[in-house]
């Protein structure tokens, strides 16, 4: 592997290869949660956390997995993990905020079985990231959801000001909207070359 900047992983996670504009993956709390700005930035900043807990939980697994020669339980050992985090961000929120508990809704245990966070521990294996690397990566791909949750909520937040057509009016404009997006992400390939 060639040594790469711990600013490189960062900004190749948020903006080149952002988990939701440029790998699809966390459609879900992409698509149901971005109806408004406050929700979407408390979702992004949840996503974060089990990221960078995970992540840093996937590395020490990976380790040990090698180490006793069982690299096969990988994938359902991550899994645990994400679920476990989850859990505990669950009950935090719900103790600290119970309104932000009801708005995040269905969407809250779904960071369960959200692909972009088990992406991120399967990513960082695969590139063989170490741990500094690793956490730079699930930060970036924090970040990066965060920025798409938010910029989405923000121009969801504007078309409820906005006279739309009636034909594209709801979930057709919000397609549209998330493809546009997706392709203005796409000009950021560029810098990771």
């Amino acid at each position: 592997m060639k040594e790469e900047s711990l600013w490189f992983i960062f900004i190749n996670a948020s903006l080149i290869n952002n988990f939701v504009l440029a790998y699809f993956l966390g459609i879900c709390p992409f698509l149901g949660v971005s109806g408004k700005m406050e929700t979407a930035s408390k979702m992004g900043a949840a996503v974060t956390f089990v990221m960078i807990i995970s992540s840093v939980c996937a590395y020490g697994i990976h380790l040990l997995l090698v180490a006793i020669n069982a690299p096969f339980l990988q994938l359902i050992s991550y899994i645990v993990v994400i679920a476990s985090t989850v859990q505990l961000v669950e009950m935090i929120i719900k103790k600290m905020s119970p309104a932000l508990f009801r708005s995040l809704g269905i969407f809250l245990p779904l960071i369960t079985t959200n692909c972009a966070i088990l992406g991120v521990a399967l990513f960082q294996t695969s590139k063989g990231y170490g741990l500094a690397e690793s956490l730079a990566y699930s930060f970036g791909a924090g970040a990066g959801f965060t920025l798409a949750l938010v910029l989405m909520a923000g121009l969801r937040e504007q078309l409820d000001f906005a006279d739309v057509p009636k034909v594209v009016k709801g979930t057709a404009i919000t397609l549209l909207i998330a493809g546009i997006l997706s392709l203005t992400f796409m000009g950021f390939s560029g810098l990771g070359s």
